[in-house]
């Protein structure tokens, strides 16, 4: 407990002991009115003093209203128990909320811990202590064991264990060397290094998960937006209610203490806490749930949205699959393999392209550029070069096609001087648990959907070893945003659409999906500023992870809406007609919020 609810939980305890001992003291009249009115002040003080002050900022009708006109009216009648017991009661049900609200912030405040006051920065040989935010990009720093790394970079020096659980919720530390992208937020484990930085401290990846939180608060449900309209037009048609219930009846039969004692249980019963505090609480539980399993969720909105789901579309390369790309067949024509590798790699010899890589690591001998005099990219399609005097062609069929070589649709393939020399088989492996994600979001009724801009017999082949339910190939960055909204005119009928991805090409896909998941921390920057949710790692597992606890979070923001409503309703009905007494309106006000509470509270324990 904080300072805070320590010193609710006295005033509350001191308010009832006082009550109890004053039950036994035989006094009457404005004796017995004075000393009701300590324990009431005490427990009561700050509700009055609220009231007070939201009355004087035109916040008229709040709980802290209903709670001050009820319990003074039940002085005003002379039910000093029932004014001091509603208070205390009202009091107990504010600090189960500030301490479920704490717990829910504390899972949320653990990420805030995630980012150093200094960097340990590294100029002229000497090390000293600097603030983040003045380390330019470039510069050398040094973290050292059990320190958390400040910025991103690359390490230069040193080889070591990182622990990246605050960051993706996976407690295998893993490993890192010289050459190595570090990211900031993890802990170095077990050996100095050397870092060299890629970005400002305000631009790291640290940085960008901290605003990502902060601002989650900002984006809320449909449910939170329903709660507080209702609660604003409600409170003044309960109070109207409450005016009518004490006056009307009693200028028939004239029994005013009757009908405005029954008035005041009215206001009591009706008071919206239970929904206005219950219902953000189960949100805000659930987005630090996530964030303990490595799911960021940028509010509550996308948090409500998740649990609808009904289609989940995902590009292949770096999604689906590990985006790294190595030679699987050679398959020569008049050549032996070797010869076939060698030409290729010489002609892919100035690329950048993954596969033009895999080609020269496949390849592996020192290539001599001397032999090459002319070197051309064909966008789209491949590269012409002249190698030894021999004109080279090496690409996708498209490139052979047009110099009138026809050729099959899978793989790079090559020709020489105009005769077709072969081709190679590049593949990309699937990653590590996709298959068991996409089954995992099959069970939970989940069509699953790849695009890719592959050759369509590449993408059947990765199609049917992951499981996916659809499949679009050979499509181009500004087709796929076409594509994803005949998919969202298909699915979105039922439930939403939810596109992953990584790289920035995905960028624009993310943001016209219902909603856009980014995968993990080391994905590009562009694609992670459009998403909704950003998952921190590139496990695809927790991606159904994200739904099943946004649909238990619903659950639980729907239970207790209902229960709430209901509770109240019934109530309420007999509160009309005198059948009600304080304390069940004491049940149905403070009661409720306690239970609601207690139910919200699940939404932390989500592992």
């Amino acid at each position: 407990m904080t300072k805070r609810e320590k010193k609710d939980l006295a005033r509350i305890i001191v308010s009832a002991a006082l009550l109890i001992v004053i039950n036994f003291i035989p006094v009457d009249g404005w004796v017995r009115f004075a000393l009701y009115l300590v324990p009431y002040l005490i427990v009561g003080f700050e509700v009055l003093k609220k009231s007070a002050v939201n009355i004087a900022h035109g916040q008229v009708f709040d709980e802290n209203f209903l709670m001050a006109v009820a319990t003074i009216g039940a002085f005003a009648i002379g039910e000093y128990n029932e004014a001091c017991f509603v208070m205390i009661f009202y009091e107990v049900g504010e600090l189960f909320e500030h301490v479920a609200v704490g717990k829910s912030r504390k899972s949320i405040a653990s990420l805030m811990d995630i980012r150093p006051d200094t960097a340990n920065l590294e100029r002229d040989g000497e090390i000293e202590e600097a603030d983040p935010d003045e380390v330019e990009i470039g510069s050398v720093i040094v973290v050292r064991p059990g320190e958390r790394v400040p910025i991103d970079g690359e390490i230069i020096e040193g080889e070591t264990l990182l622990d990246t659980v605050a960051l993706t919720g996976e407690a295998v530390p893993r490993s890192a060397r010289a050459g190595d992208a570090i990211i900031s937020g993890c802990v170095n484990l077990t050996a100095t290094v050397r870092v060299r930085t890629t970005k400002e401290a305000g631009e790291s990846t640290v940085a960008k998960i901290l605003e990502l939180v902060e601002n989650s608060a900002d984006n809320k449900a449909k449910s939170e937006d329903f709660i507080t309209r209702f609660a604003k037009y409600y409170t003044p048609v309960v109070v109207i209610g409450a005016v009518l219930l004490a006056i009307v009846p009693s200028l028939f039969d004239g029994q005013w203490t009757k009908w405005i004692h029954q008035a005041l249980t009215f206001l009591v019963i009706s008071c919206p806490c239970a929904l206005v505090l219950s219902v953000p609480l189960s949100f805000f539980g659930g987005i630090g749930g996530a964030s303990k399993n490595g799911i960021l969720i940028k509010g509550s909105n996308y948090l409500e949205a998740l649990s609808k789901t009904s289609a989940a579309v995902f590009d292949k390369t770096g999604t689906l699959t590990k985006g790294e790309f190595a030679v699987q067949k050679v398959e020569p024509a008049g050549m032996t393999e070797s010869e076939l590798l060698e030409l290729a790699a010489y002609a892919e010899l100035d690329s950048s392209h993954p596969i033009a890589e895999s080609i020269r690591a496949a390849y592996g001998g020192k290539i001599d550029r001397e032999r090459v005099t002319e070197w051309k990219n064909e966008a789209g399609k491949g590269v012409t070069a002249v190698i030894n005097g021999e004109r080279v062609l090496c690409g996708n069929e498209k490139l052979l096609r047009e110099a009138g070589i026809e050729v099959g649709r899978t793989g790079v393939h090559l020709a020489r001087n105009g005769e077709y020399a072969g081709s190679i088989k590049i593949s990309d492996s699937v990653k590590p648990g996709a298959r068991e994600a996409l089954e995992a979001l099959g069970r939970g009724g989940v069509t699953t959907i790849m695009l890719t801009g592959d050759h369509r017999s590449a993408a059947e082949e990765i199609a049917a070893e992951v499981g996916i339910d659809e499949y679009h190939a050979e499509l181009l960055p500004q087709d796929k945003v076409s594509k994803i909204e005949e998919i969202i005119e298909k699915y979105g009928k039922t439930g939403k659409v939810l596109f992953c991805g990584d790289g920035i090409n995905d960028a624009p896909v993310l943001a016209r999906a219902d909603i856009g998941v980014a995968m993990g921390a080391m994905g590009s920057d562009a694609a992670i500023e459009a998403s909704d949710v950003v998952l921190m790692d590139d496990k695809l597992e927790k991606l159904s992870k994200a739904i099943e606890i946004s649909r238990k979070t619903n659950r639980i923001v729907t239970e207790n809406i209902v229960f709430a409503l209901a509770v109240k309703a019934v109530v309420l009905a007999l509160g009309l007609f005198g059948a009600a007494t304080m304390w069940e309106a004491v049940f149905a006000d403070v009661g409720v919020l306690v239970l609601c509470i207690l139910n919200a509270m699940r939404c932390l324990r989500f592992k």
